[in-house]
């Protein structure tokens, strides 16, 4: 009871997605009883649930939605009672007509142009058949099965008429939420990343987990550009856009730019975060096959008449060139007293090249 509390103070205290699911079930109650009342009371229909059903269907959150649906949902029916009333009269009501019926009416349906109703075509022809059957004679069949389109004809009529009537929705916060939640989703990413990196603190299991939630931030990427498509298209054929002339939010592209410039900044991270997963992973391999204890010591003495560049082993007495060791750029420090060079595999345990420095070699001696 409290969440249901708490869901209609959010419905009646701003505006939101609780304020506009109340919207569109009042408004959808509105337009069903209304048809309803003109297609059973006042046209005395024998299928009056056509008109209530096809006003409920195409009650869209935008009102350019309505439009579109409305005219596929009237594009469907008839070519569904159209099949219907061909295969009828030419077959008869018989099961092969049905079969036939039922054939055809679910290879238009998948005609592109009818999108989401589709279905439509086939659920329209099969009560329409329902109807023709029924009907005693063929006068009586024309009729009801023109019946049929008038009554989803009047639904939907009244469906986009209360629609953009009845505070017509503009989706402006749709779009604002959107982009608000990407942006702190990628705040909080790179708010988790950055003091490890500052400390040095990597692992496994923290770079694994910072690439999990790179990769899940793509679905709140697909519902922003949803939340501003949404937001336009609440523009177009609204009246209310007419009375907000000249205010601020009327266009969109600044929101565009910015969700633009977020998704460029999450691809950026989520390779960073992919990199620093697949480096952790190879550290930990590296540090398994080759142990600090089982290391070769190696000192460096260096003077003024040899190279920088060579090392004596402590443990063959010859001569050993290793010129990583002095590429200091390339160490890391991943020890308390040990700089490990990633291409040689020697760990250096001082920086200053005034004092002897010694190198373990991961390679096994000669």
């Amino acid at each position: 009871m409290a969440r249901v509390r708490r869901w209609w103070g959010r419905a009646l205290g701003s505006e939101g997605h609780e304020r506009s699911t109340v919207l569109l079930i009042a408004k959808g109650t509105l337009a069903a009883t209304i048809a309803w009342v003109i297609s059973y009371h006042l046209l005395h229909a024998q299928s009056p649930a056509f008109a209530p059903f096809s006003a409920v269907l195409i009650m869209q959150v935008t009102v350019y939605q309505s439009l579109l649906q409305s005219s596929r949902y009237v594009g469907a029916v008839v070519a569904g009672v159209a099949v219907q009333a061909a295969l009828g009269f030419l077959v008869g009501p018989d099961v092969p007509a049905f079969a036939l019926v039922a054939l055809v009416a679910l290879t238009i349906g998948r005609w592109p142009a009818l999108g989401s109703q589709g279905s439509q075509v086939a659920t329209a022809a099969f009560f329409a058949f329902s109807t023709y059957v029924s009907a005693t004679s063929t006068l009586d069949k024309v009729t009801q099965l023109g019946q049929i389109i008038l009554l989803v004809l009047i639904g939907c009529g009244i469906g986009v008429l209360v629609n953009v009537t009845v505070l017509p929705p503009l989706r402006y916060r749709s779009a604002e939420h959107g982009i608000r939640t990407l942006a702190h989703a990628l705040c909080d990413l790179v708010s988790d990343i950055y003091p490890a990196l500052r400390e040095r603190g990597l692992d496994e299991e923290r770079t694994g987990r910072w690439r999990a939630r790179a990769e899940q931030t793509g679905e709140l990427v697909t519902q922003a550009r949803t939340g501003l498509r949404m937001a336009r298209e609440s523009l177009h054929y609204n009246p209310r856009r007419l009375f907000r002339r000249g205010r601020a939010h009327t266009y969109f592209e600044g929101y565009a730019a910015v969700l633009e410039a977020l998704e460029r900044t999450l691809r950026q991270v989520a390779a960073l975060t992919r990199s620093l997963d697949k480096s952790g992973v190879r550290t930990k391999t590296v540090t398994a096959t080759a142990p600090f204890w089982r290391a070769t010591p190696i000192s460096w003495n260096p003077s003024p008449t040899s190279p920088a560049s060579s090392l004596t082993s402590t443990r063959t007495g010859s001569a050993t060139r290793h010129p990583s060791c002095t590429n200091w750029p390339t160490r890391h420090r991943t020890t308390a007293d040990g700089w490990p060079n990633r291409r040689s595999g020697t760990t250096c345990r001082s920086r200053t090249p005034a004092a002897p420095m010694e190198c373990w070699s991961s390679r096994p001696p000669v």
